[in-house]
């Protein structure tokens, strides 16, 4: 029986991970279940899986779940606050984190998990965009066991080498393929993209995800993250890591060896494959997921990115060569950006260029600290509401 802490617990992750959770109750736990303001949803998880623990963003929020749970005769202890996501992260009988936390949040309750050595199953990945030195060192360093979740990564893991250890030329590597949907642009004109709406920018061709996630997808920086992740998880340098558009979705990520060989992990798009893969390492369990049926496919497509349809693409790949800041610049600019745009207060296409005159006008420095990696975050923040305001002037 494993006692699990699911960081992010209401969003599409989260609920994932409970529908896998809910298949297997001889096998895990749930102890603390950590969500920010949808306490509606956070409530009916509660009274299904009765954790030890309950976490939502601020004092108001714990004190209407507190009570409700109260009412409904629920034990569960409801806290507030990051202090407490970080407390409940790294509680001694937790045995396995889930970091589903979206965006920079995330990233200080998946480092405590980190710190106090725990199984962490990692789909936070602008952890290691952020701080991806300052994040492996402190996984070394307390020998905590590090499982992407990420469709792509969870890909990439079980095609590499049951051995490898970050060196390519020992394992006969020779390259990743990241491999992307494309999004619901994939084939709108680059002229109409300046009229795109948060609404349809939300509607993934394939993948059912958050609002913030969906729009990283349409403009493909989501892709540029995960290229940021892998540089991190397996040790491979960014001209060693390739997109690929993929419409089908089928084929989630590859693994190119030196002899010519190419390795892949297929499977219907639905993220409890990997999250069951993960919770159950190095067994395996049942998803839910129906078995992929190729007859029904028929045929796969793949093509390379065209960055003038996705300038954000470029950018992360500009930032991946830059190092250093650039990655947790380009992150919180784009979070800026995004946010922004799902507000109505920018365009579509306006996200590209805030985050491109965010990484023009703060150059990467080094990053050897966790200190140093929020102190970049924060000035990339607030260069980017100062664009953010002079675009919704303009």
């Amino acid at each position: 029986m494993q006692n699990l802490t699911i960081l992010g617990s209401t969003g599409s992750i989260g609920v994932s991970t409970l529908d896998v959770v809910r298949r297997h109750p001889q096998r895990y736990r749930v102890l603390a279940l950590c969500a920010h303001r949808q306490v509606d949803k956070l409530f009916a998880q509660c009274i299904e899986f009765q954790p030890r623990f309950a976490v939502v963003a601020d004092l108001l929020l714990a004190g209407q779940l507190r009570e409700r749970l109260l009412a409904a005769g629920c034990t569960t202890m409801v806290e507030f606050g990051p202090e407490a996501l970080c407390r409940l992260a790294s509680l001694p009988e937790v045995d396995a984190v889930m970091a589903a936390i979206v965006g920079a949040a995330g990233l200080e309750p998946t480092l405590a998990a980190v710190r106090a050595g725990k199984k962490v199953l990692l789909a936070n990945k602008e952890a290691l965009v952020m701080a991806g030195a300052v994040f492996i060192r402190e996984v070394r360093e307390s020998g905590a066991v590090l499982l992407p979740i990420d469709s792509e990564h969870n890909a990439i893991f079980q095609s590499l080498p049951a051995n490898y250890r970050g060196d390519m030329a020992e394992s006969g590597v020779s390259g990743l393929l990241l491999t992307a949907s494309g999004g619901p642009f994939r084939r709108t004109p680059v002229a109409d993209l300046v009229h795109v709406t948060p609404d349809q920018a939300c509607a993934h061709p394939k993948w059912s995800m958050g609002r913030k996630i969906s729009v990283d997808s349409a403009t493909m920086m989501n892709k540029g993250l995960e290229m940021i992740e892998a540089r991190w998880l397996f040790n491979v340098p960014a001209d060693n890591i390739q997109v690929v558009i993929h419409p089908q979705s089928v084929i989630h990520s590859l693994v190119q060896y030196v002899d010519g060989s190419v390795l892949a992990e297929l499977g219907n798009p639905d993220m409890r494959t990997p999250i069951a893969h993960a919770l159950a390492y190095p067994e395996r369990i049942a998803s839910g997921v129906a078995p992929l049926d190729l007859f029904a496919i028929a045929r796969l497509e793949f093509e390379a990115p065209d960055f003038e349809r996705f300038p954000c693409l470029a950018l992360a790949y500009r930032a991946l060569k830059a190092g250093g800041s650039a990655p947790a610049t380009l992150n919180a600019a784009n979070e800026v950006a995004v946010e922004a745009f799902l507000d109505g207060r920018i365009g579509f296409t306006e996200i590209s260029r805030i985050i491109a005159g965010v990484l023009e006008a703060l150059p990467a420095v080094d990053v050897a600290t966790l200190e140093s990696v929020l102190a970049a975050d924060r000035a990339a923040r607030a260069l980017a509401q100062t664009l953010v305001a002079a675009a919704v002037v303009a």
